[in-house]
């Protein structure tokens, strides 16, 4: 079973709040409301983010202020940022998002649609890196599990383990393939692209690991790493 991506709503306004939620809730994922900045910092600790949409403008602590909050924890600090705006002070206003760490800055109003497809993007590179690392720990529990070489050997001389391993992997290998050609075609923005490259370099090798215990490789045990 797919555990759905959360989708972190900051915003002190409770009619924007759920004009978002309106807006995302076809995207059948968990929203997370905050009303402030410090609230959203609260909910950062426990859970795990696909995407933030962080209001720029907000009493106390701001979305600027939040934002590098977020960017100071390296637990969060990877989480893409969508700025919302109701103001536009120019190129100066837009940069100083840019430089608190936002993948994005949209002013208010915005069209629902693009909002809506451009979390979308995030949120399926999220569920991609979470199947990755779940493939990952799992070679890595049976390269482990026996002790270094012996692992291994358990491994070759179980070749449904490796099948499917190798199944799982493909459909990941699919998917994030079909996510890259999307990004390019929309030319979307630099951080999904990069993201997405990420993501396929890991898959790369998750690959090789897989492939170096196939029966007749020769080698032994292959380094595997689940971090993102």
């Amino acid at each position: 079973m797919v555990q759905k991506a959360k989708i972190l709503l900051v915003d002190d306004r409770p009619e924007n709040l759920l004009a978002l939620e309106a807006i995302l809730s076809a995207l059948d994922q968990t929203l997370v409301r905050a009303s402030s900045g410090e609230e959203a910092l609260k909910a950062l600790l426990t859970d795990d983010f696909a995407v933030i949409l962080l209001d720029v403008q907000m009493p106390g602590m701001d979305g600027f202020e939040t934002a590098a909050h977020i960017k100071r924890r390296e637990r969060t600090r990877d989480i893409p940022i969508i700025f919302l705006t109701a103001i536009n002070h120019g190129p100066h206003h837009t940069f100083r998002g840019y430089a608190a760490g936002a993948v994005d800055y949209i002013s208010k109003p915005f069209d629902p649609w693009v909002l809506r497809a451009k979390v979308s993007v995030f949120v399926e590179l999220y569920m991609k890196n979470c199947q990755l690392r779940e493939q990952a720990a799992l070679l890595r529990l049976q390269l482990e599990g026996g002790g270094g070489k012996a692992a291994a050997d358990g491994a070759k001389e179980s070749p449904g383990l490796l099948a499917e391993l190798s199944a799982r992997l493909a459909a990941v290998e699919e998917q994030a393939e079909a996510l890259s050609k999307q990004l390019d075609d929309e030319s979307a923005d630099a951080a999904a692209v990069a993201t997405a490259a990420h993501l396929e370099r890991k898959l790369t090798g998750l690959r090789r690991a897989l492939d170096a215990l196939e029966p007749g490789t020769g080698s032994g045990p292959p380094s595997v790493t689940s971090q993102s």
